[in-house]
């Protein structure tokens, strides 16, 4: 099973980067999970049709108990991606983190791996901190591969670096490591030797390389993935380059 986790700065485009890559994963014939590990709980909306998921935090507030089934707190998308989103606790109450943390414990309760039996997992996750709950994909054997999305803005830059920090000191625990980096562009002056000066100095290959593209954007006001909406553009076979080369590096260890 190839386990990935993607981590960057909020609002880098890690949702995007997720989703298209779950669709990617999927269209190759993958059964696929994606789980969005963001309070925002928007990780699957485009692999929904635009249609929110309820998040596992919510269900269990609104219900007062915990869901009996997998069907409860997920929906399948598009390709057959089973899509799940941990959520938070109410605003302004409670730590973001414990979302995570409650919402993995879940689902080891209901077996969702042994029952669904996937071939891809990908979480998506808030990347500015990487502690608490936030590391649980690192830390707890969730995730075996690490994505970081950035672009070559200043602080998300810091982001990328601070989470590469993190999974460093975990390194010698048989945690997660970094994959390398998907660099998403945002145009601005040197992004590219940025990017790339940066990937350098921290030793980490450019794994993923998204140009800023209007189809991404034109497709998310459907509710789709680029890979959903056109397959055959050049921006989706960016997205198919990527679960590619994840698939093979799986497929060599």
């Amino acid at each position: 099973m190839l386990k990935i986790a993607v981590y960057g700065k909020g609002g880098i485009g890690k949702s995007t980067i997720t989703s298209n890559l779950s669709a990617a994963f999927a269209v190759l014939g993958k059964k696929v999970i994606q789980i969005g590990c963001d309070p925002k709980a928007d990780s699957n909306i485009n692999l929904l049709g635009g249609e929110p998921l309820m998040p596992v935090m919510n269900y269990m507030r609104e219900f007062d108990e915990d869901p009996e089934k997998i069907e409860d707190i997920s929906k399948i998308g598009f390709g057959g991606v089973l899509c799940i989103e941990t959520g938070g606790p109410t605003p302004g109450l409670g730590c973001a983190g414990r979302g995570i943390i409650t919402t993995f414990s879940l689902l080891e309760d209901l077996n969702l791996f042994e029952t669904y039996k996937p071939d891809v997992v990908l979480y998506d996750v808030l990347g500015d901190v990487v502690c608490g709950g936030f590391a649980v994909p690192i830390r707890e054997g969730y995730a075996e591969k690490i994505l970081i999305v950035t672009s070559g803005e200043k602080m998300a830059l810091y982001a990328a670096n601070n989470i590469n920090s993190a999974v460093k000191n975990f390194e010698d625990r048989n945690y997660a490591k970094v994959f390398g980096i998907v660099f998403n562009h945002r145009n601005i002056d040197d992004e590219e030797k940025k990017v790339k000066d940066f990937a350098n100095k921290i030793g980490l290959p450019i794994v993923g390389d998204i140009p800023r593209n209007n189809d991404i954007n034109y497709f998310e006001e459907q509710g789709k993935t680029v890979v959903e909406g056109d397959p055959e553009l050049d921006i989706s076979k960016r997205f198919f380059d990527l679960a590619k080369l994840l698939i093979k590096s799986e497929e060599e260890k």
